[in-house]
């Protein structure tokens, strides 16, 4: 018999997204099995349900502790222990076991780090492509503080999509610590630059928390500029009242004008709905933008 679906009737109607916690129960052991965190578990994403009953998963590289507290954001805070070596076979056995054909990996900010963990993101994706077939490899990644060797680094490791969120507008950025608007968009253009045709990149935008129209315009506008044409827009929402305070909740019709606005602009996939995160559905950004999903320049 399974477990009652739930409902937060605080959320407007379009945010009152169903949960089964059935649904999440063999994905969550497999993961335990494996000792893998996902970022869908420790951000507490309101899409890991559906995504784990899909055997559908980002990868939480480097722990699960962030040396940055960002005010919107569940991961937990501290010092974090060394790299662990040996998630790089982990993480590769269980996207064997789980048949993926496309992986996300992301991790914590890591500032203890000389290399901000750049080494370990190309050590995982280069063993999974050389341990499986006909698998593509999506990387999310934080700054490294702009460290070009580091992002030198993610961009020879082989994945097709390599994605740095900017998160918000710049007047707000108050609540991204330890991090600039400007450094983000100058990583996602050397992401471009040096990965050239073989690399797509991506980012992503939170909702709900001020903006306003012609900030999110010229947010869409600054990142084409640095060649980036893949967008995923979705509303904030706050882990619990310890985080940054929910101040809107966009409207369904919103998301949609922000995805015209979008692709006029130039994007070549945008998904802009209340509930997107960077990586949820992130398998269709290559297969939607291109039948047989191969990269074009």
């Amino acid at each position: 018999m399974t477990s009652p679906q739930k409902i937060d009737f605080n959320k407007p109607i379009w945010l009152r997204k169903k949960l089964s916690n059935t649904a999440q129960k063999d994905m969550e052991q497999l993961l335990k099995d494996g000792g893998l965190h996902t970022i869908c578990q420790e951000a507490k994403c309101p899409n890991i349900s559906e995504c784990f009953s899909k055997k559908n998963a980002t990868f939480l590289i480097l722990g699960d502790t962030c040396t940055r507290r960002c005010t919107y954001c569940n991961v937990k805070t501290g010092k974090p222990d060394g790299v662990n070596e040996d998630e790089i076979n982990q993480v590769t056995i269980a996207v064997q076991k789980l048949g993926l054909k496309f992986v996300v990996i992301t991790s914590p900010a890591r500032d203890d780090l000389d290399d901000g963990g750049a080494l370990q993101f190309y050590k995982v994706t280069k063993n999974i492509l050389e341990n499986t077939s006909d698998t593509q490899v999506e990387l999310l990644i934080p700054d490294f503080k702009g460290n070009i060797e580091s992002i030198q680094k993610v961009v020879d490791s082989g994945a097709v999509i390599i994605g740095h969120n900017i998160e918000t507008v710049p007047r707000l950025y108050r609540v991204r610590r330890n991090a600039t608007y400007e450094r983000s968009l100058e990583v996602l253009k050397k992401i471009k630059e040096l990965g050239g045709n073989a690399v797509k990149t991506k980012s992503a935008l939170m909702v709900g928390l001020g903006e306003t129209e012609d900030e999110m315009l010229q947010v869409f506008k600054d990142l084409i500029a640095v060649g980036c044409k893949f967008l995923s827009i979705g509303q904030y929402l706050a882990p619990s009242g310890d985080y940054e305070k929910v101040i809107e909740f966009v409207k369904p019709e919103q998301f949609d004008r922000y995805k015209t606005l979008a692709l006029e602009l130039g994007f070549e996939f945008v998904h802009s709905t209340p509930y997107a995160r960077s990586s949820y559905l992130a398998h269709e950004y290559l297969s939607k933008n291109n039948d047989n999903n191969l990269i074009k320049g």
